[in-house]
């Protein structure tokens, strides 16, 4: 802006004004500046402002100004604003739809048909459009004594119909009240809105902050009863948080401190009633007052700090008596649960109480519950806990563990006002973790420990027991020969030291006849005499010998000792008391561990664990920590019953099944190999004990959701197949030691019970004709030939081959139900692989002759049949070629010798299980091989001849 010359005398300030030129006509501030000055304007200055030109009344016009306004007194809500947005738009579109319908109708009824009856027009723009100037004009002409501070009294425009103004306050003080209730979310009217509320509380407000006493505050005169006083302060707490302009904080002090007092008054009030007990009266008022006024916290904490449950002392149990009631490092629990019982009636009762007192009971009885738990009930488990913990252990866990069910029990069946039992669960855990989270840790890490110490010291003293039972087995066996090496070694000690002693020394009345005094045979009979029980004794021996030669100790030693075979004697040979020691060995395969043992561990492990699964019910981190503990337990049990107690009593088996040495036996019973079939039995245990631990992960783990089958890196799951291996190898590792002793026995069977005249009836008649020619009476022989002779038609298989075919049976059926199909599929081909073996190897041992190709015949055929049961047709390939080989025996050497070549020869015949080459080495074993091997040679090498 230029401003001219200054005006000269005479002239006139108009002339002076006229020069002036308005060059820019910009404001100064930013917009953005301006827009954010304007929120830290009073209110009646905000529509001072509005009025100085259209862009100004628009920035304070904003709907989003009062949105935030009436948003800080909580009296806007978004959901309801959308909502009613939306409305209004469906609205709009429902009559923009209809307009065109509307049209048509006038149309028809302008060429003169008869209009429908139902048609109405439902808006008119231009009607509305001079209703809308109407009433701006109307608004115009009102006098401003009826406008306050800008807004319009109570009054509110758009589609809602219009308010009545505010009346007086000293005649309608409820309009006032409700004032901040009454308030809608209305998009573009929101300015309306919160001009009401200002219009009704801005006197009030800013009369009590003028105020010098808490007598000068017309909301005190207004109202007179304490709820709507109570009303009035609590709206206007709420219509302080929309003042944003200089000065809100002391306001706000003032109105705080005016609060203050009257909430003062009206406590005193109640406390006065709490003293009386005036429940229905004076408390449940002033309770209401201050429930009004700021949700009566002040009332609530004086109720429960001065409520007289906290010193009734039939609720203030004894803690010791759980521990003095119970024997010695125990704890009972049945004073626990007396004091829970009577705890829970005395807090039903006063739910009763708080219900009649409190507008809303609810929080008020979870606040006190609160309370109970923090200075009875934790005051009560504190000591018991320190108590056990310092006693016993066990104790210590089943204290810790019971009372945590009594206490979330105590929560759960607690009778809460109604309207507050829908929080209930989730309360009761709650409090219940307070309870025992500063003992959770602790008691977790004890448990495992003390499960883990419990678990590892049975498995010791079982342990411990096997030893001791095996050393007295040993002491018992070979005591008296380790004796006797003890007496030989000290009588040889002995008889060096006399003969190497000088003659001098030995008296001479100890002189034996016909030896001269001094002989060195002299003292070494004398010291012989002297070892078998004389009196006599060098004297100058430095250490005299035994008083007594070495002999088994007697029938009352024995009993003096402790037999560990009672009913039985030493033995009085060294190899037999080997031979019963190892037999004793192998018969105490199948307690080298116990399904009793098994079965305590899990006892124990699933105490533990059930204790522990309590708390999983806490949820969140502890929920979570109970459920990893409860894991810890199941990989512990794994680990300990095991690692510590079948893996050893596995490789202990394995041991003393490659002692086993069937030529050291001198019984072999008919059903089976002893050792094996008590190391079958031991597997029949692990597999027992497998099962026991599959029922009690899905009972205790898996079915309780503690832990996820389905989940491969879960510990349990992976601890559960880590222990299902380590049974699969050592039983694997276990039967593979069994195939060896159980064709051991087949060995020893071939080679004991296998008659020579079995395949060879021949050597019948030549021992037969031998002994008939010794003999003085021939008609004995000659029968005894005859009877053999007759013996000879039978043509079943010998009693050897059906003694291996069952005895290989019984144990390969054994197996069935205890292992899987894949192990026992693999065992069943390894035994019928070894047995094919067993039996070339036996052959090739034999004589056989073409009678006796018989018996050979129906004794491949039996193991042959036995095969093909076990459904393995590679197996049974084995077995067919060694029935095919059993023919070459049959043919008749001298006649047929070119038959028997093209037999051998053919190596398609065998299925290639046998090449010439070994098809040849069997045929040695003919009994006439000598007389037809010429014969068949040649034949077979005019069979080359031809091939080539």
């Amino acid at each position: 802006m230029s401003t001219a010359a200054p005006p000269r005398a005479g002239n006139s300030i108009l002339k002076t004004l006229q020069a002036t030129e308005m060059i820019d006509s910009k404001p100064v501030l930013p917009a953005e500046i301006i827009v954010a000055i304007l929120d830290y304007l009073p209110v009646s200055d905000l529509m001072r402002f509005a009025r100085t030109s259209r862009r100004m009344r628009e920035m304070v016009y904003d709907d989003t100004r009062w949105v935030a306004r009436l948003r800080s007194m909580g009296c806007w809500d978004e959901t309801e604003a959308r909502k009613r947005f939306e409305d209004a738009m469906k609205r709009r579109r429902e009559l923009a739809n209809r307009g065109p319908a509307g049209a048509g109708v006038g149309a028809v009824a302008a060429v003169g048909q008869k209009p429908p009856t139902m048609s109405t027009t439902l808006f008119d723009a231009s009607v509305e459009e001079e209703k809308r100037k109407q009433a701006f004009l109307q608004r115009q002409q009102q006098h401003m004594a009826e406008v306050r501070d800008g807004f319009e009294t109570l009054t509110v425009t758009g589609p809602q119909p219009p308010r009545p103004p505010l009346q007086d306050p000293s005649k309608d003080p409820e309009a006032l009240l409700n004032v901040i209730k009454s308030a809608q979310s209305v998009r573009g009217h929101a300015r309306h809105e919160y001009g009401r509320i200002y219009g009704a509380l801005a006197p009030f407000y800013f009369d009590l902050a003028s105020a010098k006493t808490h007598t000068d505050p017309i909301v005190f005169q207004v109202f007179r009863d304490p709820e709507r006083q109570a009303q009035m302060l609590a709206n206007l707490r709420r219509f302080a948080e929309s003042d944003w302009a200089q000065g809100w904080r002391q306001r706000e002090e003032k109105l705080a401190s005016m609060t203050t007092i009257f909430e003062s008054a009206v406590l005193r009030e109640f406390e006065q009633g709490y003293e009386f007990w005036d429940v229905d009266g004076r408390m449940k008022k002033y309770a209401g007052v201050l429930s009004i006024l700021n949700g009566g916290s002040a009332s609530i904490d004086l109720f429960i700090h001065k409520h007289p449950i906290f010193a009734d002392r039939e609720v203030l149990a004894n803690a010791m008596d759980c521990v003095n009631q119970a024997p010695a490092d125990h704890v009972t629990l049945e004073p626990s649960r007396r004091f829970f019982d009577v705890l829970l009636r005395k807090v039903n009762e006063q739910s009763a109480i708080i219900e009649r007192i409190f507008p809303d009971p609810g929080p008020v009885f979870w606040a006190f519950v609160d309370k109970v738990r923090e200075d009875i009930i934790m005051e009560y488990a504190t000591p018991l806990f320190d108590e056990t913990h310092e006693r016993s252990i066990p104790s210590y866990l089943k204290s810790v563990s019971g009372l945590f069910e009594q206490t979330l029990n105590f929560f759960r069946i607690l009778a809460p006002p109604k309207g507050a039992a829908g929080h209930q669960e989730a309360k009761a855990k709650e409090f219940a973790l307070k309870v025992f989270e500063p003992h959770l840790d602790l008691y977790l890490q004890d448990e495992q420990d003390n499960f883990t110490k419990n678990a590892e010291q049975e498995v010791g003293e079982w342990e411990k027991k096997l030893s001791d039972q095996d050393a007295s087995f040993e002491s018992f066996y070979m005591s008296s020969f380790n004796n006797r090496q003890a007496d030989k070694k000290d009588f040889l000690t002995s008889f060096k030291k006399v003969v190497m002693m000088p003659v001098s020394v030995l008296p001479t009345s100890l002189s034996l006849p016909g030896l001269p005094i001094g002989s060195p045979f002299g003292s070494s009979k004398l010291v012989a005499s002297s070892a078998n029980g004389n009196t006599l004794q060098p004297v100058a021996s430095p250490q005299p010998s035994r008083p007594h030669s070495p002999s088994l100790p007697s029938s009352a030693s024995l009993e003096r000792t402790g037999s560990p075979m009672p009913g039985k004697a030493a033995p009085s040979d060294e190899l037999a008391a080997k031979a019963a020691l190892m037999t004793s060995r192998l018969e105490g395969i199948k307690s080298l561990f116990s399904i009793e043992v098994a079965l305590s561990l899990v006892h124990s492990a699933k105490a533990s664990l059930g204790r522990v699964a309590v708390f999983i019910q806490l949820g969140g981190q502890a929920g979570g920590e109970a459920r990893e503990q409860c894991e810890s337990i199941f990989v512990a049990l794994l680990r300990i019953l095991g690692g510590r107690h079948i893996k050893p009593g596995f490789d202990r088996a394995v041991a003393h099944l490659s002692q086993y040495n069937p030529r050291e036996v001198s019984q072999h019973e008919k059903g089976g190999v002893a050792p094996l079939v008590t190391f079958i039995e031991l597997v029949n245990v692990g597999d027992l004990i497998s099962q026991m631990i599959d029922v009690f992960y899905e009972q205790q783990l898996a079915g309780p959701k503690i832990a996820d089958r389905n989940d491969f890196l879960d510990p349990s799951v992976l601890a559960k197949k880590k222990f299902e291996q380590m049974l699969d190898e050592s039983v694997a590792a276990g039967l593979n030691k069994g195939i060896d002793v159980l064709m051991d026995e087949v060995e020893y069977i071939c080679a004991t019970a296998q008659l020579p005249t079995d395949y060879n009836p021949a050597a019948v008649a030549l021992e037969s004709e031998s002994a008939f020619a010794s003999t003085e009476k021939p008609a004995a022989g000659a029968g005894g030939l005859a009877h053999t002779m007759s013996a000879g038609l039978d043509i079943g298989p010998t009693p050897t081959a059906q003694r291996i075919r069952d005895l290989v049976a019984s144990h390969t059926g054994m197996l069935v139900g205890s292992t899987d199909k894949a192990m026992l599929d693999v065992f069943n081909g390894e035994v019928g692989l070894r047995l094919f073996a067993a039996v070339c190897k036996h052959l090739k041992r034999q004589r056989i002759s073409t009678e006796g190709a018989i018996k050979l015949i129906a004794d491949m055929n039996l193991y042959f049949e036995w095969i093909r049961t076990l459904k393995n047709q590679d197996l049974l390939a084995y077995f067919k070629a060694l029935r095919e080989l059993s023919q070459i025996y049959l043919i008749d050497g001298k006649h047929h010798a070119k038959e028997m070549a093209t037999i051998i020869a053919d190596g398609d015949r065998f299925g290639g299980i046998f090449r010439a080459e070994e098809v040849y080495e069997y045929a040695e074993r003919r009994a006439d091989w000598y007389q037809v091997r010429r014969d068949v040679e040649r034949a077979m090498y005019g069979l080359e001849c031809v091939v080539m």
